[in-house]
């Protein structure tokens, strides 16, 4: 049943029900899942729409769950736009050690918390976020199952026509974000081997959907008749709608010792191209600098493609809601991906 989208959305109420709308794989899955389900760092891009479409995929499936974010909450609103849908909430601060003490037992961890931009001068913080709360988090829920994000960014860059890094191949973060999120996976590795907890550890990049994503960035840049830096010339990208899909399936795949998974997109997007197109959608000149590189940041997705089969939404779909998008000025997150950044320094 593969579901269906409007030519072009016209507002974030329609985007945010598609990016949370539930594939029938997932509804599936939770009739099959036993336990709750508790999201630690809801309050960011992707948790809130994550969480929401587990909550539809637990009511079209007629079972009864527990959704639970977790965040500071620093923006109110997402707390009430939660709890509008029925999701619960607690606020509070991962770092406080009583604090994740003293969350509920929950048979099923979503861990989405972590930071990235603002690394350079601030990295104390960065691995207290990234690694520090991971050893809290894998020891507090030792009996539960948790689906813990990571990134591509623990990959060195590969050759452009590789197909991209395989979950077998060895890390090599560059700079001390893509460090930390090593750190983190250290961590979730260490408590499932020690603990027999079933863990998914998800490399993922890069999510998509019309107020952020590389796609955005690209699209912006055009739309502003800003060049468009090709030395980082391809990327992978995921519509985060199918992201949040495999994410929340991955709770079935978890395993001790814990099982690495790429998610991301079917193919390699070339940045030229995809800045051209955008040129031709936008009606906008297209001004390109620097030369590709035969290396990029690149993941192999074959192995949850084969576990869970393709992505809903192609990436030239996601383009062509993306041209609308920025052309039209409607609202963006305002939050560059960097994707470009080859030193590893955010």
């Amino acid at each position: 049943m593969k579901k269906t989208y409007p030519e072009v959305f016209k507002n974030e109420e329609e985007l945010e029900e598609a990016i949370s709308r539930p594939t029938l794989s997932v509804v599936n899955m939770m009739k099959e899942l036993k336990g709750d389900i508790i999201f630690l760092g809801v309050s960011g891009k992707m948790g809130i729409s994550m969480a929401h479409m587990a909550k539809r995929a637990c009511d079209l499936a007629g079972v009864t769950k527990r959704i639970i974010g977790v965040s500071r909450f620093s923006q109110a609103a997402n707390k009430d736009y939660l709890e509008s849908l029925g999701i619960e909430t607690i606020a509070g601060d991962l770092v406080n050690q009583d604090f994740i003490k003293s969350l509920p037992d929950v048979d099923n961890v979503i861990y989405l918390a972590g930071t990235k931009f603002g690394t350079q001068g601030n990295e104390p913080y960065t691995w207290i976020m990234n690694s520090f709360i991971p050893g809290l988090v894998v020891e507090q829920y030792k009996k539960s199952r948790i689906v813990a994000l990571s990134t591509g960014c623990v990959y060195p860059l590969v050759d452009v026509n590789s197909g991209g890094s395989l979950e077998s191949d060895q890390a090599l973060p560059v700079g001390e974000y893509a460090q930390s999120c090593l750190g983190r996976e250290r961590l979730f590795q260490y408590g499932s081997i020690e603990n027999k907890t079933p863990i998914s550890l998800i490399r993922l990049n890069y999510a998509v959907e019309m107020r952020y994503g590389v796609l955005v960035d690209i699209a912006l840049k055009v739309k502003n008749n800003k060049p468009v830096d090709v030395t980082m010339g391809y990327a992978n990208v995921i519509w985060q709608g199918d992201a949040n899909a495999f994410i929340l399936r991955s709770l079935l795949m978890c395993e001790s010792p814990a099982k690495i998974l790429n998610i991301t997109g079917l193919e390699t997007i070339s940045v030229k191209d995809v800045a051209i197109e955008f040129g031709q959608l936008m009606g906008e000149e297209v001004v390109v600098t620097g030369e590709e590189d035969d290396v990029a940041l690149l993941s192999n997705s074959s192995l949850i493609i084969k576990e869970m089969g393709s992505p809903e939404v192609s990436t030239d779909e996601v383009i062509k809601w993306t041209a609308d998008w920025v052309k039209a000025g409607k609202s963006v997150h305002g939050k560059p991906t960097h994707f470009e950044v080859k030193d590893g320094k955010y």
